[in-house]
């Protein structure tokens, strides 16, 4: 490894060890070419490597701004929701509160989507592919961790589930890192049956500490048919529940094939 990547062995020791402090960028880069790191697993290196570099933690609750909230409830049609650090909920639509069963269900201080996919037994049933998702959403706390070694919360939150949930200790003592950008994921919801959704995961501009989370739908599939009958279900069930006696009647959710 030392070789390959132009350094003395000895020196790829200390460093390995973290006995060496700052090492350059370009022994840094020459470890990740030789590695074969990704984008991700690179920052990764650099973050460990260089710990003076580091974030500083953000203690206070990040306040959304109005116009990130304004374009959070213009999405209508598919769940969307907004995430600050350690994957924390910041904001939800009304779809996406109906999408992601149980998750108000978590005490407010406690609603996070890491917390969500490990103690909610319907977020294990909602996931067609539970573990493959749960397992990248512990690398990207851990790409998070990083640059965030300090932050308290962060220890409270791997302390609490590592006691909790074997399949998170096992996936955070892997030190595996992820950047979750975009992709697909197929569901199962109780409600209106199973779903095929793409998602897209953005940074708004000046809040670098936010992700703005999408799902996305082939229009006129069977998943957009699912998720229109989901945001009705959803939409009546409130106005039942608010005492609105105008709330019109639905279709048999039963059948995730009726339509409004």
């Amino acid at each position: 490894m030392a070789l390959l990547a132009g350094v003395s062995a000895e020196y790829y020791e200390r460093l390995e060890r973290g006995r060496t402090k700052n090492p350059s960028a370009s022994v840094l880069d020459s470890i990740a070419r030789v590695l074969q790191l990704n984008a991700a697993e690179r920052d990764h290196l650099f973050a460990l490597a260089s710990p003076s570099q580091r974030k500083p933690v953000h203690r206070s609750s990040p306040r959304l701004r109005p116009g990130l909230q304004q374009a959070l409830d213009l999405l209508t049609d598919v769940p969307a929701l907004i995430l600050g650090s350690r994957h924390d909920l910041i904001a939800i639509n009304d779809l996406g509160a109906a999408f992601y069963v149980g998750f108000d269900g978590l005490p407010k201080g406690q609603r996070n989507m890491v917390r969500y996919l490990f103690t909610v037994e319907a977020a294990r049933e909602l996931y067609d592919d539970w573990a493959g998702t749960a397992r990248k959403v512990v690398a990207e706390l851990r790409l998070y961790a990083g640059t965030h070694h300090h932050d308290p919360k962060l220890a409270e939150l791997v302390g609490d589930l590592a006691v909790r949930d074997p399949d998170f200790r096992q996936w955070w003592a892997e030190h595996d890192v992820y950047l979750r950008e975009h992709g697909s994921k197929r569901y199962h919801h109780p409600i209106v049956g199973d779903l095929e959704l793409g998602y897209e995961a953005m940074t708004p501009v000046g809040e670098p500490d936010l992700v703005f989370g999408t799902h996305t739908v082939e229009p006129k599939s069977p998943s957009a048919e699912a998720l229109a009958l989901l945001a009705h279900w959803s939409t009546t069930t409130s106005r039942e529940r608010d005492g609105d006696s105008s709330a019109s009647s639905i279709p048999d959710i039963a059948d995730p094939g009726s339509t409004t």
